[in-house]
């Protein structure tokens, strides 16, 4: 079961990186603070470790393993999401798989430096 777990794990991952490297446009760091003030949620989905060694201010962290078992925590499939990691590979995955589930507003800002 775990090795069928790493398996998927590592297909998205890839994907990813495809996604990434050809196809992921990014939100300015100046539209998402916007869109945070609008009422976007703002996800952090860098590790537990990553995220108490600082993050961005009222950002809700879920590490990218844990992601497709806590979707819920997000809200709503319409609701304006705006996710960032360490520097964009994690964020791209994790725009990917949200709008799989059917969120329709996602937003990469990258690598939180970008903030």
């Amino acid at each position: 079961m775990i090795g069928k777990i790493a398996l998927a794990f590592a297909a998205v991952l890839i994907l990813g990186l495809v996604y990434l490297r050809f196809a992921a446009p990014r939100i300015s760091g100046e539209e998402a603070q916007r869109k945070v003030r609008e009422g976007a949620v703002l996800v952090d989905v860098r590790s537990n470790e990553e995220y108490d060694g600082g993050h961005l201010d009222g950002a809700l962290n879920i590490p990218i393993r844990e992601l497709g078992d806590r979707m819920t925590e997000v809200g709503g499939t319409d609701r304006e999401v705006v996710v960032y990691c360490a520097s964009g590979t994690r964020s791209a995955i994790a725009k990917q798989m949200l709008e799989s589930e059917g969120y329709e507003h996602v937003h990469d800002l990258g690598g939180m430096n970008r903030w």
